[in-house]
């Protein structure tokens, strides 16, 4: 395999995904003929056959070393095609991250700064989301992503880079803060507001509110901490959310620790072909401990 180049490899994985040399032809802009001739050259190369075709037929068969072939780039190949495609529209290098608007809004400035230090040559397109980021790094869309989610998939390694504790808050009209051994007891009653359905924090903040799974009064649900503690800075409710979203700076907002909870982690996730990447490996270093500073 070290004997085959890219262009070969890539024209036989575009014929076994296609199922016709015509068809990869056409997505490679070359003649039929061309496209045939790549993959009996990585037939030489291998010394093996890859695939199967009869003459006039319109499309093609793998043999078992060509299927065997093709679930083996499977994984990663259409990933570095797509990367390498957006690169070279960019003609400079490009890094696309996927995470969470308030982790991008609260914490990851202070990271692109130094990082642009670094690297003032690298583009930076962020994607403000917290779901389908492993589906979107596999079918090429993005190169990392940095969450709380874990995702337990090898395609897509991810690596503990911090934690951070949740806080409740409060609109500072309310009065004085509850005693810690009396927040349940402060919570009933009060408006609640909270992430959508499925979202961790708001899943720990109801088991640690109503242990005994009785209901809430639920006033808003959200998608982000920045929603989150908007709606709180306007009156709306009270909330569990990141320490970190807090600056010491607000007079609208009364936060206090909720050490019960436990603390929740962070991750930086990347596709695997791009773990040594040097910009990837930057700045996955700068985000080690990147909560400590806030919160």
């Amino acid at each position: 395999m070290r004997e085959a180049n890219l262009t070969l490899i890539q024209t036989f994985f575009i014929v076994a995904r296609d199922g016709s040399y015509s068809a990869a032809a056409r997505k490679l802009g070359m003649s039929y003929q061309s496209a045939a001739n790549h993959v009996r050259r990585l037939e030489q190369v291998l010394e093996e056959r890859l695939v199967l075709s009869e003459q006039g037929a319109k499309t093609v068969m793998l043999t078992p070393r060509g299927r065997s072939l093709y679930k083996l780039l499977l994984p990663e190949l259409d990933t570095v095609l797509a990367r390498l495609e957006r690169t070279l529209d960019k003609e400079r290098p490009v890094l696309r991250i996927g995470l969470p608007q308030a982790i991008f809004y609260y914490l990851l400035p202070p990271i692109l700064t130094r990082f642009r230090e670094l690297f003032p040559q690298v583009e930076i397109l962020a994607y403000e989301r917290d779901t389908a980021l492993p589906e979107m790094i596999k079918d090429g869309s993005l190169d990392l992503c940095i969450t709380e989610r874990y995702f337990g998939d090898p395609n897509v390694p991810q690596h503990l880079v911090c934690s951070y504790r949740p806080a409740l808050v409060f609109p500072t009209a309310w009065g004085a803060a509850p005693a810690p051994g009396a927040i349940r007891e402060w919570a009933k009653g009060r408006p609640f507001v909270t992430y959508e359905p499925g979202q961790l924090l708001r899943n720990l903040a109801i088991d640690y509110l109503r242990p005994d799974g009785s209901e809430m009064e639920i006033t808003i649900s959200t998608s982000g901490s920045s929603s989150v503690k908007r709606c709180v800075e306007t009156g709306l409710g009270y909330a569990v959310i990141p320490a970190w979203c807090m600056d010491g700076t607000e007079s609208t907002v009364t936060a206090i620790g909720l050490p019960e909870l436990p603390e929740i982690p962070i991750y930086f996730g990347e596709a695997s072909f791009l773990a040594r990447n040097p910009y990837v490996v930057a700045l996955r270093r700068l985000c080690v401990g990147f909560t400590s500073a806030m919160g």
